[in-house]
């Protein structure tokens, strides 16, 4: 039998396939795009266990292809990630059809082949921007999604709900926050980049990095966590709950982050300035930690990288990838 992760070449789905691989599971990989050689390079080790295939959500011929390949248990990751202001302006119905139509469509398959669990992938932009400061975010925070990308990633959240009540397969959502690391690169359904990560491209270009706040609380999440997390959820005996918080459970300054920096980078230049433009993808009015008691109690899995390791895995692996 084997697991379908949809989204498999993406920055979420291909380390999912690779935390999936290493624990002995046999996987069908499918995306709108091919895999490329740095992610078959990337997942060489394990490429035995993986099966691609290449399709659109958006069409259920594509994912009927899918139905001889003994799929017992569904990741769903694909997404299109189209939080930035102009694309949500200027592709809002592509967000809509992909994020939510394709997420039923996928959903429609499962309740034909009927897997053991199906796995959404979420995420923390379900409980918006505007929030307390002192408010810690757990599954019982009420939702406030303010872009249709968190409208539609809560959606599916409801719609994954209801379709295994009605079909009767056991499913939960996970909702990430703050990842980073490895494979994560610009894709015409994923434009926005994480923080760290265009700070480490700046550190090894040598361009001075900008900084407007250091104080400015920021949740980050080694990718190899985020992964584990969801395939903890996806593996586990049993569930209590439909939403898992998927986190590092640790917050860290931006000042913290740069500190890191400069000691893996000696002799990088900082310069603090009244605004800068990689803050941008940073979710504004929210910095509050998130509870993932839930992860760590009912499905027994805590984080393990710090931010320090963390940032020393992704320096190591971007030098050894991007030569």
């Amino acid at each position: 039998m084997s697991t379908l992760v949809t989204g498999g070449t993406g920055f979420i789905g291909s380390n999912v396939v690779k935390t999936l691989a290493e624990k002995g599971h046999s996987i069908v990989s499918f995306d709108l795009v091919a895999p490329d050689e740095l992610l078959q390079r990337y997942l060489d080790p394990w490429k035995d266990q993986i099966e691609y295939f290449q399709g659109n959500i958006l069409e259920k011929r594509d994912l009927e292809k899918l139905s001889e390949s003994g799929i017992d248990k569904i990741v769903h990751a694909a997404v299109f990630t189209g939080v930035l202001p102009r694309i949500e302006n200027s592709q809002a119905s592509s967000i809509v059809d992909i994020n939510v139509l394709g997420t039923t469509n996928v959903l429609e398959f499962a309740r034909k082949v009927s897997p053991d669990r199906f796995l959404y992938v979420s995420s923390g932009a379900v409980y918006g921007t505007e929030r307390p400061k002192d408010e810690i975010l757990s599954e019982a925070s009420e939702v406030k999604p303010n872009n249709l990308y968190s409208i539609t990633k809560y959606t599916s959240e409801l719609l994954t709900k209801r379709y295994g009540e009605l079909y009767g397969f056991d499913n939960a959502s996970v909702r990430l926050s703050g990842p980073y690391g490895p494979m994560e690169k610009i894709t015409g359904h994923r434009e926005n980049q994480s923080l760290i990560k265009t700070w480490i491209e700046q550190a090894l270009r040598s361009e001075m990095i900008e900084i407007d706040n250091r104080s400015l609380m920021y949740e980050a999440t080694y990718i190899t966590d985020i992964a584990e997390g969801i395939v903890a959820v996806l593996d586990s005996s049993s569930l209590s709950y439909p939403v898992y918080n998927n986190a590092s459970g640790r917050q860290s300054t931006l000042g913290g982050i740069i500190q890191i920096l400069e000691a893996l980078f000696p002799g990088i230049e900082i310069r603090d300035v009244p605004y800068s433009k990689a803050l941008d993808s940073i979710p504004k009015g929210r910095e509050n930690p998130i509870d993932i008691n839930r992860l760590k109690e009912d499905v027994g899995f805590t984080p393990k990288i710090s931010l320090a390791q963390g940032l020393e895995a992704y320096l190591e692996w971007y030098r050894h990838y991007n030569s």
